[in-house]
């Protein structure tokens, strides 16, 4: 059973361009077991080191919530004068002790700024990690296209291999006989080594691109719920169904990139309110009891005290916020005119990758399939000449590499344009 795979968001979503399929997991677990892309998902979500940071600035963040609803504490103050001087005020007989409790009253709406200054920062941090979830997913479906790539280059330098094992054993036959010289066995035999010197190479890079991928959860082996990393189930050459432009266009501005932006005014108009509110001074009010020793009496205090030109001091405070709440719209606006030009570069580029996966796929591949039977056989029937089946051959195999990185490019470019017009991630 196959199936498009998507990236996980709230509501709807691009189908991920990648056909995936689950295989059985086996008893064993020292044997290489199949995956999809599905599974490289959910392991990536649940243990991404990354996105495990997320967790501790979440609860920073409701906790500058919770610092922001605080109260001014009362404070309780204690005084004493006229004591420990000379004359009358000699020791303590004179002295006056005053025991006080203040409070600040915040006026001007404070509190409530503050608070949703702190919320609007804990909502960015929000917005920042579905942007990071989207990252962590769109760079898993890359290395995921980079291994189903290399397991199609490992399986073409097999069948490179066996071209040129069946090259060297024809052309063993054709000198035994006398009808080629020596040096075409020497040559069909060094390219027989070169051939399995590439896919010596082949399966090397194919492993470290397998840890690469592991990686993205944390795995310091090509290990994948425990389990050795076998074959990853995609079929690479399957065309996207990718949106028109225009409606890619509009999804843009639902994407977390720019979700960023909504928040961010919303963040700034809060501190322009809380700057505002500077313009109204707190008052301070101060009560107690006093102790006047030399005649044995007590008396009760009370004051207020409220700061000057409060005003005229919140106004440079003002201007900052007002500044930095203008600057969000050019910043989105720049940034917007900035991704649909990527988005249409990408667009027309994976539109031209298609259209070269499908020309490979429908017409050449064929061609050159049938051109190589064709050489082989006349080759061995002494009608071709070693140069013109080695001919043959490279141009089979540079038309299967052509088709595997137009394969892989139309999924990467597809990728791109998943993370660059996705709607905000759903918690998972």
């Amino acid at each position: 059973m196959s199936f498009g795979i998507r990236l996980p968001r709230a509501g709807h979503g691009v189908w991920l361009l990648l056909a995936c399929s689950f295989a059985a997991w086996p008893c064993t677990a020292a044997e290489p077991t199949a995956f999809g892309l599905q599974d490289a998902i959910a392991a990536a979500l649940a243990h991404n080191p990354d996105l495990a940071l997320f967790q501790f600035e979440m609860r920073a963040a409701r906790a500058r919530q919770e610092q922001a609803a605080l109260r001014p504490a009362p404070e309780l103050g204690f005084s004493l004068e006229n004591a420990a001087g000379t004359g009358d005020f000699r020791g303590a007989r004179s002295a006056e002790a005053t025991l006080a409790l203040s409070q600040v009253v915040e006026l001007g709406g404070k509190r409530a700024a503050r608070a949703s200054v702190a919320a609007a920062e804990a909502d960015a941090v929000t917005i920042a990690r579905q942007a990071a979830q989207l990252d962590v997913l769109a760079e898993v479906v890359r290395r995921f296209i980079s291994v189903a790539s290399l397991q199609e280059v490992l399986k073409l330098d097999q069948r490179a291999t066996e071209l040129a094992e069946r090259t060297a054993q024809a052309t063993d036959i054709r000198v035994r006989a006398a009808r080629s010289p020596h040096v075409e066995f020497d040559r069909a035999s060094i390219a027989l080594e070169r051939a399995r010197l590439e896919q010596r190479n082949a399966r090397s890079r194919l492993d470290a691109e397998r840890r690469r991928l592991a990686a993205m959860w944390g795995a310091d082996d090509a290990l994948l719920a425990g389990r050795p990393m076998g074959e990853a189930q995609g079929d690479l050459f399957r065309l996207p169904d990718v949106e028109d432009f225009d409606r890619l266009i509009g999804r843009l501005q639902a994407s977390p990139d720019f979700l960023r932006f909504a928040n961010e005014e919303r963040l700034r108009d809060a501190q322009l309110r809380l700057s505002a509110s500077l313009r109204r001074p707190d008052v301070t009010v101060n009560g107690g009891v006093r102790r006047i020793q030399g005649s044995q009496d007590t008396a009760l205090v009370a004051s207020i005290s409220v700061p000057l030109f409060a005003g005229r001091r919140a106004e440079p405070f003002i201007a900052e916020a007002a500044s930095q709440r203008n600057a969000v719209g050019p910043a989105r606006d720049a940034a917007l005119t900035r991704a649909r030009a990527q988005l249409y570069a990408l667009y027309r580029e994976l539109k031209e990758s298609e259209a070269t996966v499908s020309a490979l796929q429908g017409t050449l591949g064929p061609k050159m399939e049938e051109a190589l039977r064709e050489t082989e056989y006349a080759f061995e029937r002494g009608r071709y000449s070693y140069l013109e089946l080695v001919d043959a051959q490279r141009e089979y195999l540079d038309v299967q590499r052509s088709r595997i990185d137009a394969g892989a490019q139309v999924q990467l470019l597809a990728t791109e344009i998943e993370r660059l017009t996705n709607a905000p991630l759903a918690t998972p």
